[in-house]
């Protein structure tokens, strides 16, 4: 995919971006190996919470009912910087590094994941890597009132003539391949109702962008690296495509 570059905007509505690494680890890592990560990071990173899955499971006897059981178990870790804007997760099938907002570009979140990323693998030394990441969680806050959400939404939500056209809540998610890199995109938009008794001057609407690499088979660490960057041009053009440009310049 060709680089796609779009206008850097000083007032960026990103909430949190994230790149996310999954892997397959060797079937005897420990859990509490990849805890060694803490001692690496602790002086950046001092806050560590670990991380827990529930895993279900039924009993079944002849004559009798299933039985349910269920328990957690730590999967991984969580590491947050001093000033919590930034999260790490380092977990039994994968590496995610996290920035909230304020964002300020991608160099700065792409190295640190690169950092990041490289201790996490000289302690777990993955088989394979299966599956690469990106996701841009966006607050639009489109300024009120709206007369139209096609002012500001290239693909707003649509109401059948001959209905109220007042929106009070919508959810829309699409999944758009990009068969160039072998790639998806789950692109959502939604808005939650707003308590009444709560005055705002911009409605807040969510688009979430997240762009993925799939591979059962593996893919090398360059390769990796090399289908992120190939993403986040994706990324980029989904974002613009995604709002006009009245909404843009609200941004700059």
């Amino acid at each position: 995919m060709k680089e796609y570059l779009v206008p850097v905007l000083k007032n960026a509505p990103i909430t949190e971006a994230l790149i996310d690494i999954r892997v397959k680890l060797p079937a005897t890592t420990d859990v509490k190996s990849i805890d060694l990560l803490f001692e690496k990071i602790k002086n950046q990173y001092p806050t560590r919470q670990e991380l827990r899955v529930s895993e279900v499971s039924f009993v079944l006897k002849p004559d009798e009912d299933p039985v349910k059981a269920s328990k957690l178990r730590v999967n991984g870790y969580r590491y947050i910087s001093a000033d919590q804007k930034q999260i790490v997760q380092a977990r039994l099938d994968g590496f995610t590094m996290s920035r909230l907002h304020p964002y300020t570009e991608w160099k700065d979140l792409r190295d640190e994941a690169k950092e990041l990323w490289r201790f996490y693998k000289d302690i777990t030394n993955p088989e394979a890597i299966t599956r690469v990441a990106l996701r841009y969680i966006n607050n639009l806050n489109i300024p009120l009132p709206i007369n139209d959400f096609a002012d500001y939404l290239a693909a707003p939500p649509i109401v059948p003539d001959g209905l109220p056209q007042d929106v009070s809540s919508f959810l829309t998610r699409v999944i758009v391949p990009e068969p160039q890199l072998g790639a998806n995109a789950i692109i959502t938009q939604a808005f939650e109702p707003v308590a009444p008794e709560i005055k705002i001057t911009r409605l807040p609407i969510i688009l979430d962008i997240d762009v993925f690499k799939y591979d059962s088979q593996g893919m090398d660490e360059k390769e990796a690296w090399d289908s992120i960057e190939f993403l986040r041009h994706f990324k980029n053009k989904i974002f613009d495509k995604s709002i006009t440009d009245r909404l843009k310049e609200t941004y700059k």
